[in-house]
């Protein structure tokens, strides 16, 4: 049977434009199933090394933040020697739902510049000529903000979080026996989060272009945004200056990019406006 012609994106119907979401969205959970499969070929090392590799004392970060005490002449103060926690099973199935879900979670991460040039592909009707040209660049720009952002999650906020989480005690009675699902599903929060947190720009250039963003807007709240960051990096690290800034910093950065970005476009969109 012959395959239906795409209408143009001008004579597409609502339902038409659904039709077209669903199959963006089969294809790239289909991605991310193919990479998932994939990643069950490696889960010794994805485990072992990469998931429970911050629960070690001689993780690189800890090794780094250690180094870092001593050059700053805090001597000691931030090295750490012993993580006193566990982790255990405590369900059934329990081990069987984590290698599932996290061979998923790796599946999206190891898919998403193919989910990316499929959701570009929906938009891109709606885009001029010139920013429809830009789609490697696009996908490029997107996909290696979200590996940064996945590699500060896991070499940042996982670890500092793991520390503090770790050496947290309201009581010497009480004993830190955290349940797998609890710590893997704090892993797979930070990597995946960061990594859409560091998508801001991207998506801050498209709100802009629809007009739902101004970079005024973005400055006025950027003292709120200060707050919220750094009230984030208080959570998620130990009670110590280094670690807060070193987390606070590359989250404001992206923040003030995004701002950068926001002006450009509104910039643009007047000159263009003026030439026509």
């Amino acid at each position: 049977m012959a395959k239906k012609p795409k209408k143009p994106a001008n004579e597409m119907s609502f339902l038409d434009h659904l039709e077209e979401l669903r199959w963006v969205l089969v294809r790239s959970s289909a991605a991310v199933v193919i990479m998932a499969t994939i990643t069950y070929f490696f889960s010794d090392y994805i485990f072992d090394t990469l998931i429970f590799g911050p629960t070690d004392p001689s993780f690189v970060t800890y090794r780094f933040f250690c180094e870092a005490s001593h050059f700053l002449g805090f001597a000691d103060s931030i090295c750490i020697t012993e993580l006193p926690f566990i982790i255990q099973n405590t369900e059934m199935e329990g081990q069987v739902n984590i290698f599932v879900w996290t061979c998923i979670t790796a599946g999206f991460i190891l898919a998403f510049p193919y989910i990316l040039w499929q959701f570009w592909k929906f938009i891109s009707p709606a885009l001029y000529e010139k920013e429809r040209k830009n789609a490697k660049v696009f996908i490029s720009v997107a996909s290696i903000l979200f590996f940064l952002g996945v590699l500060f999650g896991y070499f940042v906020i996982v670890p500092m979080s793991v520390n503090f989480l770790a050496t947290f005690s309201i009581s010497s009675v009480v004993k830190n026996q955290f349940n797998i699902d609890s710590y893997i599903g704090m892993v797979k929060t930070a990597v995946i989060a960061s990594g859409l947190y560091f998508e801001l720009p991207i998506i801050l250039y498209f709100l802009t272009k629809l007009g739902m963003v101004t970079p005024t807007f973005l400055r006025t709240y950027r003292k709120y945004a200060i707050v919220i960051v750094l009230i984030i990096a208080a959570i998620v690290t130990p009670p110590d200056v280094v670690s807060q800034i070193t987390v606070a910093v590359p989250m404001l950065l992206i923040y003030e990019v995004s701002i950068w970005i926001s002006a450009i476009v509104v910039r643009n969109k007047k000159r263009h406006e003026q030439a026509s």
